[in-house]
């Protein structure tokens, strides 16, 4: 039987999981994003804000899935904001590495019941 330091087991346990999709987690602005994808895309839309371009934005926001008056599950954007450069529209953003057949049904009930277009950033 081999043996470990308490120092050496304090390691292992701590080593970073990798993402199920080999994504690696990204900080901005104190703000740690799924992606690198994702974090790039924030920053731009933090200079479009500060360029007035956008508005409201806002980070995961959820959209409550509902079937026949009953919440099935939820859909969290990665980015919501409205627009001004497309006459004020509000816009949904889901960045995506890799998409799923959840994601993808998740996306057309929201896009279904809220009468939005859930728009895929690769």
């Amino acid at each position: 039987m081999t043996s470990i330091s308490r120092q050496e087991a304090q390691a292992l346990l701590t080593k970073p999981k990798r993402s199920k999709y080999g994504a690696t987690k990204t900080m901005v602005d104190g703000i740690t994003f799924d992606s690198k994808r994702e974090a790039a895309y924030y920053s731009e839309l933090k200079i479009r804000e500060k360029a007035g371009e956008v508005s409201g934005l806002a980070l995961q926001r959820p959209f409550p899935i509902i079937i026949n008056g009953q919440s099935v599950g939820k859909f969290l954007s990665d980015f919501a904001f409205i627009d001004h450069t497309q006459e004020d529209r509000l816009r949904v953003i889901d960045v995506k590495g890799m998409d799923t057949p959840l994601s993808k049904f998740k996306r057309k009930c929201v896009e279904a019941f809220y009468q939005i277009k859930v728009e895929i950033i690769r």
